[in-house]
């Protein structure tokens, strides 16, 4: 008979810390998944890669190299948030065209603002 009271009171003691340990779960588990939107929030690219601002300046000047309407040009790239900036100058209306299309068709970019001017390379 005691064996099978102890028992009820140790049944009843688990079930009555069941609560508290779920919400501790629940709290682990919002913080493990808050700290994985932080790492993967700027997405990842088609091979992998973390696609942050600075991934992104970077594939936008690849890209802009052996574009024939771009020769000559000077283009400044800067990234925020995915928004792709574009400064300097081109040589073509056409270059200032492609600059954009490169910028925008390059993964992770959301926007293009083109700041571009027509005219001969400064420096």
């Amino acid at each position: 008979m005691k064996a099978s009271i102890l028992n009820v009171m140790c049944v009843v003691a688990v079930l009555a810390a069941a609560p508290v340990y779920a919400g501790q779960v629940v709290e682990k588990t919002k913080e493990g998944a808050e700290k994985v939107v932080d790492k993967t929030k700027e997405g990842l690219s088609k091979t992998g890669e973390v696609m942050t601002d600075a991934w992104i300046t970077t594939r936008v000047h690849e890209r802009f190299v052996g574009e024939d309407l771009l020769k000559n040009s000077d283009i400044d790239v800067n990234v925020k948030n995915h928004l792709v900036t574009l400064h300097g100058t081109v040589m073509s209306r056409a270059g200032r065209t492609k600059a954009t299309s490169v910028a925008m068709r390059t993964e992770g970019v959301h926007r293009v603002v083109n700041r571009l001017t027509i005219g001969p390379k400064k420096g």
